[in-house]
């Protein structure tokens, strides 16, 4: 670990966390584990056609069979107004997020939800499928994101027109959504300084998140007209604001539980099942609980856009980058919304470039609607951006890291968007990868080759809430609103006790129904442990204020001349007999309840300072020429953690988002047909790395302290995903001289490039 000098009694340890026994033990409550009083099983019609219209849908069958107590089509959805819903890492139209949730005239997408059942058991509920009668009318099929934006490419949306630059929007109907536009500088004039230009098109595929729970969501509509939503969520406000609104209910009447979570990144943002199951429940009066298919999964959920990109970088002889352009069309799936504005901010934003100009452009097809996928967008523009810096630093004989130390941006560099870097550590992480282990190493072996990459993400902060209270016994109980991903209730618990002065172990987490604490953004986007624990140092520093209170009437003395220590300890002025006053955190908490009561601090933040974060991945492959398989030998990830709160929990997010990135490179793709089925929807036949791919992920923790953060935090979940794609290409670049501009590298794809034609 590479770090600041740090006085921390808490931060930086690694306690056990407090989950850790209900998650062995399998105590934890996860959606499918909900049993409720008369639940009904609900179950999806999915539509056989990646695009259609409906002309008919009869369940008049479905409903005579027995045990069946309800249908329902778009027919039941309150007629959605025509504004924009903000949601997690995104916003959609809430028309867009209606005819998601169930199909209304046309079907967009293979899966696409058409209607749903609900029955006494799901075995029953499974046969009622097959009786509801849908007739459809085929409609021609658009898949490819370049051949979507073509003026003859079959329209999915009517009414769809580009909102180009300036807000202004196309008088025809097109599948193009949005065109946005970054420039810093003059483009022309700074390739025309450049010594070298190379210009390069590459292209990836739609990839999965690969999360093991299934989504899921239960629901009762009382009779009181409230609703109560139990469901696997990133976010249970979000949810509840997506679900009031398409059900055209205040949000005081809709209270969302969030379950325990088997993994999301990004992707149980979104509400699928939830909704359904509420009218159901409506009609039926019991609760009804849904849970996917792995199938429907894959085919119904939002995966990660498909690209294609454009990069063109001019440098100087000695390696100075002077102009970077990129051109980015991102599949959005059946509706707009894909994460293009996000992967332009972050493009060439870890460059100090004078010279850029970036078009980025939304593009619907006939695929699931997109959703997040950890740092959404940010991979594939890094595969195109450093794919090209690699071959920049091969035609300029330099050392590949040598030429992004050259040209990293800095504090006070100019990006893209108009926005200037502050404290960043940047060059740490690179000067950390250089100096590393493995990077001074010496590859040996034919057929081997090295590969570096590095990323940027930029971090957000939105809001938090939180509230504890002191016990007598001297532990504190700590509520929160954000759903728990990579043990983020240990780190804020951990911040919380850091400010208070007292042990991790002393301080309970729990994470609660909307009802029980005041809003709170989303567990992504690498917010939860800054805004989150941020909100906990409020609500610390609420409790010493108080505590500081309670000292000073025990003592008899005003509450300024009483001291809050950092090890828990508070100290007064001496007393009669001229003895020194002091008492722990402990020992107060026992006298509370005599001298006014318990205490409960309280804490709602909306931080701005989230502060970005850089990585750097080096990763050594071997390329078996005659199968075409690539082993991944040695991995290092190199990342500026702020402050590592819980550096295993760093860790572990470090070698997770290298994993998945190592899957997204070799392997991992959405297969279709030319009528829009998905060909591989399940685990046997999408191919995600598992442990007997891997080695372990080294890691090295840089820590350049987040000036806008109580403890220095800056996110750490997202960054780690950008680097792998352009890591994993450029050491097989290195292994067998081919560069690979499309994703995933597979075998075939190895092969049809070593081996002459027709072998």
């Amino acid at each position: 670990m590479v770090t600041a000098d740090k006085k921390h009694r808490v931060v930086g340890t690694r306690p056990i966390r407090h989950d850790g026994t209900d998650k062995v033990t399998g105590r934890a409550a996860y959606g499918a584990d909900l049993r409720l009083p008369d639940m009904l099983i609900g179950r999806v019609k999915r539509s056989p056609l990646a695009h259609a219209r409906i002309k008919r849908i009869d369940a008049s069958k479905a409903l005579a069979l027995p045990g069946v107590q309800a249908v329902i089509t778009s027919a039941d959805l309150p007629n959605p107004a025509d504004r924009v819903v903000p949601f997690g890492e995104g916003s959609s139209d809430l028309k867009d997020l209606a005819r998601n949730v169930l199909a209304a005239d046309k079907v967009l997408y293979e899966g696409h939800a058409v209607a749903a059942v609900c029955a006494t058991d799901a075995h029953i509920a499974e046969d009622a499928l097959d009786l509801i009668e849908v007739e459809y009318e085929p409609l021609p099929v658009v898949l490819d994101v370049r051949e979507a934006m073509l003026p003859a490419a079959p329209i999915l949306h009517d009414g769809l027109r580009t909102k180009e630059v300036g807000g202004e929007k196309g008088d025809q109907p097109s599948n193009v959504a949005s065109h946005l536009q970054l420039k810093l500088g003059d483009t022309e004039a700074g390739f025309r300084e450049a010594d070298l230009v190379i210009e390069r098109e590459f292209e990836t595929k739609m990839v999965h998140q690969g999360y093991v729970e299934p989504q899921n969501g239960a629901a009762f509509w009382n009779r009181d007209g409230r609703l109560e939503i139990w469901t696997s969520t990133q976010g249970s406000f979000v949810a509840r604001d997506q679900i009031a609104a398409l059900l055209d209910l205040p949000v005081s009447k809709v209270r969302v539980t969030p379950m325990e979570i088997g993994g999301g990144f990004g992707g149980k943002i979104p509400v699928y099942l939830e909704p359904l199951a509420a009218l159901l429940s409506r009609k039926t009066g019991k609760p009804v609980k849904m849970t996917m298919t792995r199938d429907e999964v894959f085919r119904a959920t939002g995966p990660t856009s498909g690209t294609y990109i454009r990069v063109k970088i001019g440098a100087k002889q000695d390696g100075a980058i002077v102009a970077a352009q990129a051109y980015l069309a991102f599949e959005a799936g059946a509706f707009p919304g894909s994460p293009v504005w996000a992967a332009s901010r972050c493009v060439f934003t870890a460059y100090d470039v004078p010279h850029q100009l970036i078009d980025g452009y939304d593009v619907v097809v006939n695929k699931p609607k997109v959703a997040a996928y950890r740092a959404p967008g940010a991979p594939t523009a890094a595969f195109a951006a450093e794919s090209v810096i690699d071959e920049l630093a091969q035609r300029l004989e330099m050392d590949p890291l040598d030429l992004r130390i050259k040209n990293a941006a800095k504090q006070g560099s100019r990006r893209a968007d108009g926005a200037t870097h502050g404290v960043i550590g940047n060059d740490e992480v690179l000067l950390a990868a250089q100096d590393s282990p493995h990077y001074r190493s010496e590859l040996q072996g034919e057929n081997r080759g090295r590969g570096v990459a590095h990323g940027f993400w930029f971090n957000i902060g939105l809001e938090s809430s939180a509230s504890a209270s002191v016990n007598a016994d001297g532990t504190v109980s700590l509520v929160l609103g954000s759903t728990d991903i990579g043990g983020t209730r240990v780190s804020i618990a951990m911040q919380l006790a850091e400010t208070l002065g007292i042990a991790a172990e002393d301080v309970a987490p729990q994470v609660v129904d909307t009802d029980s604490v005041g809003f709170t953004f989303v567990t992504g986007g690498s917010r939860t442990a800054f805004a989150g624990g941020w909100a906990a140092y409020e609500v610390g520093m609420d409790l010493r204020r108080q505590l500081i209170e309670r000292a000073a009437k025990i003592w008899e003395v005003q509450p300024e001349q009483v001291e809050y220590a950092d090890d828990g300890v508070l100290r007064g002025p001496p007393g009669d007999d001229g003895a020194p006053r002091a008492i722990t955190f402990r020992d107060l908490a026992a006298k509370l309840p005599k001298t006014g009561g318990m205490v409960v601090g309280r804490a709602d933040v909306n931080p701005k300072t989230s502060g970005p974060t850089f990585a750097t991945h080096i990763v050594d492959v071997e390329v078996d020429p005659d199968t075409g398989k690539v082993q991944i030998l040695r991995y290092t990830a190199v990342q500026d953690a702020g402050t590592a709160i819980h550096p295993a929990y760093v860790e572990g997010q470090m070698q997770g988002g290298a994993a998945q990135g190592v899957g997204w490179a070799l392997n991992e793709e959405y297969r279709y047909d030319d009528q829009g089925r998905m060909e591989n929807p399940t685990f046997l036949d999408y191919r995600m790395p598992t442990a007997l791919d891997l080695p372990m992920i080294e890691t090295i923790i840089v820590e350049v302290p987040n000036p806008g953060h109580p403890y220095g935090v800056r996110g750490v979940g997202e960054v780690p995903i950008v680097p792998p794609l352009a890591a994993v290409a450029a050491a097989i670049h290195d292994a067998t001289g081919v560069r690979f501009n499309t994703l995933p590298i597979s075998p075939a794809a190895i092969l049809d490039k070593l081996l002459p034609d027709g072998d």
